[in-house]
């Protein structure tokens, strides 16, 4: 998918996109199978106090910086038509006997430029694509809106439509089975899907998005769609800047502002959000005495030192007041609030990209 301008300023800093560094193993007879990864590692600190079994998490800590290893593979059946697939792992690298590789964007499909895109299995939440995709640009922490793992990554299809004069319209659907549930139970009564798209219209060095997703309580949500918006604009070469806005229902209200500069072998990024809740869930905070609103922040800096070895270092504030407990499904905020201290979050390391 078209990544947006700010991200395309960072990878031309750093040399750090996947498809640059991607090495063809096999490229014959319209048949191609590129192998890409990379290695990153790093040390973090900050953050929140505690976890909610009390547990101290914001001390210094050597981590993986999500490390991946994946194949990507493609087939020319026609003039117009290209089959394609794509699998990948995630391992944990910081230490020994971790819990497993997680596997992701992993899919196949087709795509014509003239009928667009259709693929299935696991991959990202269409939404971020979309409406997240221009703040999407921190290794870990700094993103606010919806992410990609939001009723998406597994279960998924999606369809593309084909670019339109800088015009193109995303829609996906999540697939939730009623198989495992117990026999008679509401749940197991019918499968259900989740849906997530919207569009992108990029023109020159403007990109306008619109977007939304699904948040059925019944699988896991709140019951409360998600909608948003966002524009990017590069004003000069390597110099870009964003604006964002997202709105859930009984939930939060966010707005979002940022820029991105790019030059010679540097990059940097800098992110303001003001968010405020709403609804039930302001409601519940005011119950207890909590804060209603908060501003977050992220900055970041980057470095390429050669077009396959980049340092970089990222902070974050979240100014995070109230935490919901992770098993809280629609508006009843009231029993599943947690107050929390947190202090900026750092991260710094290395990636090596192959």
């Amino acid at each position: 998918m078209k990544k947006t301008l700010l991200a395309t300023a960072i990878a031309g800093a750093l040399g750090a996109s996947a498809a640059a560094q991607a090495a063809t193993v096999y490229d014959q007879d319209g048949t191609r199978l590129d192998l890409y990864g990379r290695i990153a590692l790093g040390v973090q600190g900050g953050g929140e106090e505690v976890n909610e079994a009390g547990e101290k998490i914001n001390g210094s800590e050597f981590v993986d910086v999500f490390s991946r290893f994946g194949l990507r593979g493609s087939q020319q059946l026609s003039s117009d038509l290209t089959a394609f697939g794509n699998f990948e792992l995630r391992p944990q690298l910081d230490e020994v006997n971790r819990d497993g590789q997680q596997v992701r964007n992993s899919f196949l499909g087709l795509r014509s430029n003239t009928l667009g895109t259709l693929q299935a299995g696991n991959f990202d939440s269409f939404y971020l694509n979309t409406v997240g995709a221009p703040f999407d640009v921190y290794l870990n922490r700094g993103y606010e809106f919806t992410g990609g793992s939001h009723q998406a990554r597994g279960d998924s299809v999606g369809y593309i439509t084909p670019n339109l004069e800088g015009f193109q319209v995303f829609l996906m659907g999540k697939h939730f089975s009623g198989n495992g549930n117990e026999a008679g139970s509401e749940g197991s009564n019918s499968s259900k899907i989740n849906t997530a798209g919207g569009a992108v219209y990029e023109t020159g060095p403007l990109r306008l998005a619109l977007g939304y997703a699904e948040d059925r309580e019944s699988t896991g949500g709140i019951g409360e769609n998600i909608y948003g918006g966002t524009a990017s604009f590069e004003f000069v070469p390597g110099f870009s800047g964003r604006l964002g806005y997202e709105y859930q229902a009984e939930l939060e209200d966010k707005i979002g502002v940022g820029m991105t500069y790019a030059v010679a072998d540097w990059a940097f990024n800098l992110d303001y959000y003001r968010i405020e809740s709403q609804g039930d869930f302001k409601a519940a905070q005011e119950a207890e005495g909590l804060s209603t609103s908060r501003n977050s922040w992220a900055a970041g800096a980057y470095y390429k030192v050669s077009s396959n070895f980049d340092i970089f270092a990222e902070v974050h504030e979240s100014d995070q007041g109230t935490i919901i407990d992770s098993d809280t499904t629609g508006s009843d905020f009231a029993d599943n609030l947690s107050d929390v201290r947190d202090n900026v979050y750092w991260l710094t390391g290395a990636r090596y990209h192959f």
